[in-house]
């Protein structure tokens, strides 16, 4: 049986690997159209590479994926993230769990989950080819025949064919599966920070509060954790968790918005204006420079203050009721203007692919196209950061290399 990979990623290398732990005497081949394999796996996490996340429990997993929570549901009960980690230790690769829960290898290298791979595909004769797009797909009979840009390089015909190409930045990328008969969600980003051009909060650049409350004005968008405070705007996983789930809804007003960002991380506003008040109380004769109440970065408390139009040379004694109910609301609802994303580091994440209405989740088979699988990115699947796209790719790779 030939069998081929559209995609030397991490979807592409763990489907093929699978596929010959489950079918020894399969030929495989990988089709890579770049000239450098799992690229992506190599820039991940910082050059780190976070394999997976090691949340315990399947609702906590799931709860990560603005989209395809609902498939991957069913499918992580066949490979979880615990499942993956045994995985890699069965080979011999060192995993290290942060307090985040984000999942590493050992050596904090991601070279070491490439050469984990490579050696594999060696030792199970796996053939990789790369600077090899594949530019469609056409049936015959119960085969698939695969043509490639090169017009040098003939058409190839294969039992079984699985498609782990990544994320599309645009969909026309992804019209070759359209013309098979796929639907395509659109493709629009994911994971993406804020860009606030005329907000002066970008001088605190550097400043961390943890945790934050933000929330997207206007819809029921909304998320918590960390927030870094950039020179363009605002970051860090409260933000890029957001962006994730309103990547569709930003998308439709060309990035433009207005975020809410609760400082306290307390939505009973009333507990938050006790606690106020009582810190206030308890040092009357202090500069509010020099109080803090709600335990926030000392910049950011100045900076509040002065947005409130409050002196921080006033004493806590002297602030009065309508100074104290400005303050309060900056530090439960303060506002801030977005106008544009700006990329997370190296790694890009889209939202939309092909619709997951398309595809056997038992066996991430297509439903339009017989022996054709799928796998990864390219389907309409997304997690938020913390090792949850990596844990989507294996997961559907790992069922998609079953070949059923």
């Amino acid at each position: 049986m030939k069998v081929a990979i559209i995609g030397g990623g991490a979807a592409g290398f763990f489907a093929a690997l699978n596929v010959k732990e489950n079918h020894p005497a399969a030929q495989v081949v990988i089709f890579e159209k770049s000239s450098h394999p799992l690229a992506k796996v190599k820039v991940s996490g910082g050059g780190r590479c976070n394999v997976t996340n090691a949340c315990r429990t399947l609702k906590e997993l799931c709860a990560a994926y603005p989209r395809g929570a609902n498939s991957l549901k069913k499918a992580f009960r066949e490979f979880d993230n615990h499942a993956l980690m045994r995985w890699f230790e069965a080979r011999n690769l060192a995993l290290v769990t942060q307090e985040d829960n984000c999942v590493f290898p050992r050596s904090q290298n991601s070279q070491t989950i490439i050469d984990c791979f490579l050696e594999e595909a060696a030792r199970l004769q796996i053939r990789i080819e790369t600077a090899c797009p594949v530019t469609g797909i056409r049936p015959l009979g119960d085969e698939l025949q695969l043509s490639f840009s090169d017009a040098r390089r003939k058409p190839a015909t294969f039992a079984k064919v699985i498609v782990a190409t990544g994320g599309a930045p645009r969909r026309n990328d992804l019209a070759w599966l359209e013309q098979v008969g796929h639907r395509i969600i659109p493709p629009v980003p994911s994971l993406f920070s804020f860009s606030m051009p005329r907000e002066k909060i970008t001088t605190l650049m550097g400043v961390v509060v943890d945790p934050v409350q933000v929330a997207l004005q206007g819809t029921g968008f909304k998320a918590a954790g960390p927030l870094l405070i950039t020179h363009w705007g605002m970051s860090g996983p409260a933000i890029l968790k957001l962006s994730a789930f309103g990547a569709r809804w930003l998308s439709e007003q060309n990035y433009h918005g207005h975020l809410q960002v609760n400082w306290a991380a307390q939505r009973n506003q009333e507990r938050v204006a006790e606690q106020l008040s009582a810190g206030l109380a308890e040092q009357p004769k202090k500069l509010l420079s020099n109080v803090n109440p709600c335990s926030l970065p000392d910049r950011l408390w100045r900076y509040l203050l002065d947005k409130a139009a409050i002196s921080s040379s006033k004493k806590c004694a002297e602030l009065g009721k309508t100074d104290q109910n400005r303050l309060l609301n900056l530090l439960t609802n303060d506002c801030y203007e977005i106008a544009g994303r700006t990329s997370f580091k190296e790694e890009f994440v889209t939202c939309g692919g092909v619709s997951l209405n398309d595809i056997d989740i038992a066996s991430m088979q297509s439903k339009v196209c017989k022996n054709l699988y799928f796998a990864g990115e390219v389907l309409d699947i997304d997690g938020i950061t913390g090792g949850f796209n990596f844990q989507a790719a294996w997961t559907t790779a790992f069922i998609a290399a079953r070949l059923r």
